[in-house]
């Protein structure tokens, strides 16, 4: 199961987060230091599995971004290292060459799409047209 959803810049500014958990909002912060940390520490070379405390990290860098979920110990890594990598082309579908201010300036719209791919910690959907479907029927909406 899928415990929490970050996407972080290189210099460790948190750009979107996601908690399938609950944790306190200043455990949170403590927790997303610490991750970065971790992540950003590693180089190229080192594995994107980590094990931290009670769960793993699973994390990949796209340019200036690092896309970290953390999951339970039963959570199959390579499932979720491909789900990283669909929601990242997902999200380059979307917003034609996604960049860090695409998401910044669009939360709403990555949000939708994180929820249409993970509900309650499990992955519910990996297919790039029905991730999309609701953004186009919100767009089409936008414009009428």
């Amino acid at each position: 199961m899928i415990k929490f959803f970050l996407m972080v810049n290189k210099q460790g500014q948190t750009r979107l987060s996601r908690y399938y958990e609950h944790v306190e909002i200043h455990k949170r912060t403590m927790l997303e230091a610490e991750v970065i940390k971790n992540c950003l520490s590693r180089s190229r070379e080192q594995c994107s599995f980590i094990e931290y405390k009670d769960f793993k990290l699973v994390y990949r860098q796209y340019a200036a971004l690092f896309i970290v979920v953390g999951i339970s110990e039963t959570e199959n890594e390579m499932a979720v290292y491909e789900l990283i990598h669909n929601f990242v082309e997902v999200l380059d579908r979307y917003f034609s060459r996604v960049s860090e201010l695409d998401i910044m300036f669009n939360l709403d719209r990555v949000h939708i799409i994180l929820d249409e791919m993970v509900l309650n910690g499990c992955i519910v959907e990996t297919n790039k047209n029905r991730i999309l479907a609701p953004l186009f029927v919100l767009d089409k909406m936008a414009e009428s």
